[in-house]
């Protein structure tokens, strides 16, 4: 991510308390989104080395209900996280090498789907997950 954010501010903002450990973890999500959790340990141990994965774990948990982070679950794969959240988009994921890519949804706001009208729920929000594979492996297969 290229932007700064001002972590601390939109931590107080949501009611949580500045932590290093938190700060730690927003940093290391957005600088490398669609990371696992174990992913974000590896990046945050290099600030924090004594940070376990479940510490990790919890503050990812504590970021996603105050929307800081959002959480994503692709088929087969473990939860993913970013910091991208307040938007309506969805995901790219290549099934040859595993990269996943932002895709903007084409229809504006969330949800970008119609449930069926007989649902019996309010959807809050369609997740959409494109699957194929990306250039970079298309031309890796083609050579």
């Amino acid at each position: 991510m290229t932007e700064t954010t001002d972590w601390p501010a939109q931590l107080r903002d949501r009611g949580l308390r500045v932590t290093r450990q938190r700060l730690a973890v927003l940093d290391a999500v957005a600088a490398h989104p669609h990371q696992p959790a174990e992913a974000v340990h590896t990046a945050v141990t290099e600030q924090l080395p004594e940070i376990t994965v479940q510490s990790v774990y919890t503050v990812l948990h504590d970021l996603t209900a105050k929307e800081l982070v959002r959480r994503f679950d692709p088929p087969g794969s473990p939860a993913r996280y970013e910091t991208r959240t307040h938007d309506n988009h969805h995901h790219a994921i290549c099934s040859v090498c595993g990269r996943i890519e932002d895709v903007d949804c084409v229809h504006g706001e969330a949800p970008c789907l119609e449930a069926p009208s007989g649902l019996g729920m309010k959807v809050d929000v369609a997740d959409v997950v494109f699957r194929g594979v990306c250039d970079g492996c298309r031309v890796k297969a083609e050579a």
